[in-house]
């Protein structure tokens, strides 16, 4: 499956055409000019051709500029083939179009709402408890990614995973059984024994939603999206994907250190992270973004006083709603 052209970013493919072309022009090189197509898809119900964006002068003078199904235009100047544009002229002018263009995108995103998922990989561990108990005296909504063995391993566990699921502001989803017992290279190059493995945790815990993170992996497979890091894990998403489940990654990751437990970076630094991500448009959908977290980060006084103090910053000086993953993404 190849990820879809968004219409609201396709314009940039437009404008990369004509760069090309203008590239060509002039002292293009052999690959670049053997990757140039002749037509460039804007979306399902407009295509432009890439030659007649910059050769066509009858088209040209008769209107101008492009302006067909387009809420912002790319607006191409008349040519005149006996007074013809310099390379480098309409190569600025292109620029400037592109950055007008991304400029009034960035400014109607900004008016919309903003999204924010707090999800906890790993548990229930040492720290669920904690994370459940935040999640209710906060009022923010969490989402949980299981591995069933680590349910499995007392009865204190146990209940953690029960608070999580009697916890109307909690969602779990499926990390996989076995966590690839943390060897993900080996766990990935059988797709179907990684792919009974998930199939087992949602039987295991009684999982109500068909939504997972691999270990190890931040892979993206939902609606028209499919956005792989490390091929060995692509075959079991797909076969996922396939067998009707959504693949979730992350934007924002909070890193742990594997020996003690603890966060790294500071709350402030994930804060500036979350804001610069909402902020420039460059999480996996603008104006929603995934952090990503570990349930053992807070099983200490001090990680669940970090944890407290970075919702305490979100809430006071940003108006985003915290998520489910379920809902994602919001799109407008």
């Amino acid at each position: 499956m190849v990820k879809a052209i968004k219409p609201i970013l396709s314009l940039g493919a437009v404008i990369g055409a004509a760069i090309s072309f203008v590239g060509c022009q002039g002292s293009m090189n052999t690959k670049a000019a053997s990757s140039l197509t002749d037509t460039v898809v804007v979306d399902s119900s407009f295509v432009i051709d890439s030659t007649s964006v910059v050769k066509d002068t009858a088209v040209q003078k008769e209107k101008g500029y492009l302006t067909e199904r387009w809420r912002n235009p790319v607006q191409v100047p008349v040519l005149d083939t006996l007074n013809p544009i310099s390379k480098d002229s309409l190569a600025r002018f292109v620029r400037l179009e592109r950055r007008r263009v991304r400029d009034s995108v960035t400014q109607e995103l900004d008016k919309l709402p903003k999204h924010v998922y707090f999800t906890f990989d790993d548990g229930p561990l040492i720290g669920s408890s904690a994370i459940d108990s935040i999640s209710k005296a906060k009022n923010i909504k969490i989402n949980a990614f299981l591995v069933g063995r680590h349910a499995n391993m007392s009865k204190r566990l146990k209940k953690d995973l029960q608070r999580y699921k009697d916890n109307t502001l909690v969602e779990c989803y499926n990390h996989s059984y076995t966590h690839a017992g943390n060897r993900f290279n080996t766990f990935y190059s059988n797709p179907v024994s990684a792919y009974e493995d998930f199939e087992k945790n949602e039987l295991d815990l009684e999982l109500k939603h068909k939504i997972v993170r691999l270990p190890g992996r931040n892979i993206w497979i939902y609606d028209d999206i499919r956005r792989i890091d490390l091929k060995s894990g692509a075959s079991t998403a797909d076969m996922l994907y396939t067998n009707g489940y959504k693949i979730y990654g992350w934007d924002v990751e909070w890193r742990i250190h594997s020996a003690s437990g603890k966060p790294v970076q500071s709350v402030e630094e994930i804060y500036t992270r979350i804001r610069n991500y909402m902020n420039n448009k460059s999480s996996m959908e603008p104006n929603n973004v995934v952090l990503l977290m570990h349930d053992d980060m807070f099983q200490s006084k001090k990680g669940q006083q970090l944890l407290s103090s970075l919702i305490d910053t979100i809430q006071t000086t940003t108006d985003y709603k915290f998520e489910f993953i379920s809902d994602y993404p919001f799109r407008y």
